[in-house]
């Protein structure tokens, strides 16, 4: 069978057409309609890039030109079964792009489906860098359409991704501000789920959100509106791809269910879905019908509820698609029985599905079925591999089995075996999982139907199982598709074993302004890695990950190191902390400063703060002080949350003075919030404050507060 197969891929490379294409990623100031423009990386001028069109059997090649002028880029193949080194991962598989160089990519297409690209390196992909592809078979598709159009969904901000993620990482609260789902006291009076506020606070748990990110606009083609042209009664097959970078989409039309073709790029047996639920770089085909009369809406909205993106159908009267109901995040039961009774789903008709489909449905894998079997050979060996989704939102560090891509990065795997990994979400958030280089058999009762991805929807506290064959060579990235919880660690690099073959990574291999670097695809050596009963598409065996190079988990800096700056300037006093943090570690400088009687008072601690859950750090370091019979002197203690989320704390100077203190902050309404402490310290006694803040942007808040030491004031919070 391998070598028929063979045979049949010798026959269509030979008779393939060479298509080329050249893609120009260059930074200028965009925006979508009816926005100020912001800073932009955009492809071919554009916001997506271009779409570029393919059939099987054809060669593709591609040159990428760099035209910024500082930094590297790259461009990923999102779901294409290619060779290892034309993945397009810098550091992992392909070598960066250096400003003013061009890399050519050169790969056979080996299957059709809706697919995309979108650049690996830094967080490039959140201001532009991405298009879609779409490959045809040879014989056309099988479920006839009358027209064919591309939608890539993306979510747009004004503000720099780099500011994006180091907001995550401080802790702060602006972005559920921004998007109006911030959890108070009086939200959930409002909502009458007080009981639930202080459940939810005695169990030690943060506020809860459904998406980590406030955005400015969510764009359908680079627009928030926009008309699929088409005749009265065509049918349209509508390729949807999500190239957002934090943002899961419910996809609903006004013109009634929608019928699903496709998922991932290879087809599935036709089913319908009253809404449907899109993670990040997830792609479904649909067919939808223009109406006879009327404008019909078709609706992507955020699934946090913050915004949408419309595409219209037909002419005449608008009709607009039904609202999806917003998120409950004070109750978030009704987001953990969604993922028990998926994993509880039994195989049903459309009539079914359609009668009984929650307004929030999640994805609808239980219902997808292959055409044809997707079986591998019961001759393989098999293995279980448990990857579960784990993460702390408050410190902003996502991982898997508790460790991030820093910590520990590799998965050794070996060719011709099979790879079942069996998902566990640990936490109040979708993880899109998405493999490189392979496709995956969704198992959730299908059996032999079982349907091929490339990314699945990991739910909150729920369960996925994937199984894939291992028929390739090198090293495949595996991360979660949620681009900062990537960038935070949520990282692994699947690597194949024994061998000491290894991609060019040398800045050698990106060739020169004028292209070149390519690799030459040979007939017949390129087969279908995961997809079952085909040969490998790169051939061979692979290398030990981290000898020969070092994978950097896919062009992203992990574990960066982030410069934070929290005070207060009140008329009273001025207290606060400047700290460098990486994911586990705080080297600070505390402050706290009053000025009675014209008199300056000042404590300074400089310090080391070691983070090892929400609820435990320890802290070290040396206290600087001009206070009355007090000297500079070193400390030492720990850290722990009880419940209530009361933040405690437990040290001991150089002297053998004891320090223990206790606080609280409590949100009162959106912009309010209350706060108090109190400690004890056996050379110094008691000290105390009690106040309230008021937000006015990202940056300033308006403080009041009284301090025992220092009376009654106010100023200005800011944050940096």
């Amino acid at each position: 069978m391998k070598v028929l197969v063979l045979l049949l891929l010798s026959i269509l490379a030979a008779h393939g057409r060479m298509v080329e294409y050249d893609l120009s990623i260059s930074e200028q100031r965009w925006s979508p309609p009816g926005h100020p423009a912001a800073r932009a990386i955009t492809v071919n001028g554009g916001i997506p890039g271009p779409t570029i069109r393919f059939k099987v059997g054809d060669t593709a090649r591609i040159r990428v030109h760099n035209q910024l002028r500082k930094e590297t880029t790259s461009i990923h193949w999102h779901g294409l079964l290619l060779p290892n080194e034309q993945d397009g991962v810098p550091g992992v598989t392909t070598p960066p792009i250096e400003p003013g160089t061009t890399h050519t990519f050169e790969f056979p297409i080996i299957h059709s489906g809706t697919y995309w690209y979108h650049s690996h390196t830094a967080l490039q992909e959140q201001i532009g860098v991405f298009g879609s592809i779409v490959i045809e078979p040879r014989s056309g598709e099988p479920v006839k359409a009358d027209r064919d159009h591309v939608v890539v969904l993306s979510d747009w901000t004004r503000g720099s991704a780099e500011e994006i993620m180091r907001t995550l990482n401080r802790e702060s609260e602006w972005y559920a501000f921004k998007k109006g789902s911030i959890q108070s006291l009086t939200g959930a009076a409002k909502a009458g789920a007080l009981k639930e506020f202080w459940q939810r606070e005695r169990s030690r748990m943060p506020a809860m959100d459904i998406s980590d990110v406030a955005y400015d606009a969510f764009l359908a083609n680079g627009r928030e509106s926009t008309t699929i042209p088409g005749q009265p009664g065509e049918t349209v097959r509508v390729r949807f791809i999500n190239a957002a970078a934090a943002t899961y989409f419910y996809l609903q039309s006004a013109n009634g269910p929608l019928r699903i073709v496709a998922a991932d790029g290879p087809d599935v047996q036709p089913i319908q879905v009253k809404r449907l639920l899109i993670g990040m770089a997830e792609t479904y085909d649909l067919l939808v019908t223009i109406p006879k009369a009327g404008k019909w809406e078709l609706r992507a909205t955020a699934q946090d509820g913050s915004g949408h993106a419309s595409l219209w159908f037909g002419e005449g009267g608008e009709h607009p698609a039904p609202e999806v109901p917003k998120p409950d995040n004070y109750r978030m039961d009704a987001h953990l029985m969604a993922a028990m009774e998926d994993m509880d789903a039994k195989p049903v008709t459309d009539a079914q599905a359609l009668a009984t489909e929650p307004e929030r449905p999640l994805s609808p894998y239980s219902r997808l079925r292959s055409p044809k079997s997707t079986e591998l050979p019961k001759s393989l060996p098999r293995r279980t591999l448990t990857l579960r989704a784990t993460g702390d939102m408050e410190r902003y560090i996502w991982s898997f089995n508790g460790r991030t891509f820093a910590e520990d990065g590799v998965i050794p795997i070996k060719k011709g075996e099979v790879i079942r990994l069996e998902f566990i979400n640990d936490t109040m958030m979708h993880h899109p999982l998405h493999l490189h280089g392979h496709f995956f058999r969704i198992l959730a009762g299908q059996g032999k139907l079982s349907p091929l991805k490339h990314t699945i929807d990991l739910p909150p506290m729920g369960r996925r199982t994937v199984e894939f064959e291992a028929n390739d060579r090198g090293d495949w990235l595996f991360h979660c598709h949620l681009l900062y919880h990537m960038h935070a660690g949520m990282t692994r690099i699947f690597s194949y074993q024994d061998s000491s073959w290894q991609p060019p990574l040398s800045d050698g291999a990106a060739g020169g302004a004028g292209g070149g670097g390519g690799h030459s695809a040979k007939p017949g050596e390129h087969g279908m890695p995961g997809m079952p009963g085909m040969p490998s598409a790169s051939g061979g065996s692979g290398h030990q990950a981290g000898l020969s190079h070092t994978p950097n988990g896919g062009g992203h800096e992990h574990d960066p190191v982030y410069l934070l700056l929290d005070g207060t300037l009140q008329s009273h006093m001025s207290e606060g902390r400047l700290t460098a943090r990486n994911s586990h570690n705080d080297w600070y400088a505390d402050w706290e400063a009053g000025y009675p009687d014209d008199d300056t008072e000042y404590e300074i601690d400089l310090g080391w703060r070691r983070y090892f859950n929400p609820n435990f750090s320890t802290i070290l370091g040396w206290r600087i002080t001009n206070g009355e019979d007090s000297e500079d002197r070193p400390f030492a203690g720990v850290e722990y949350r009880l419940p209530y989320l009361i933040n405690s704390s437990l040290a001991v100077d150089g002297e053998g003075d004891v320090r223990a203190g206790l606080s609280k902050r409590l949100q009162l309404t959106d912009r309010v919030n209350l706060f108090a402490e109190v400690q004890y310290d056996t050379g110094s006694q008691w000290e105390w404050s009690a106040g309230a803040e008021h937000l006015l942007n990202k940056t300033f808040s308006l403080i009041t507060q009284y301090h025992s030491d220092y009376g009654f004031g106010g100023g200005l919070r800011f944050r940096f």
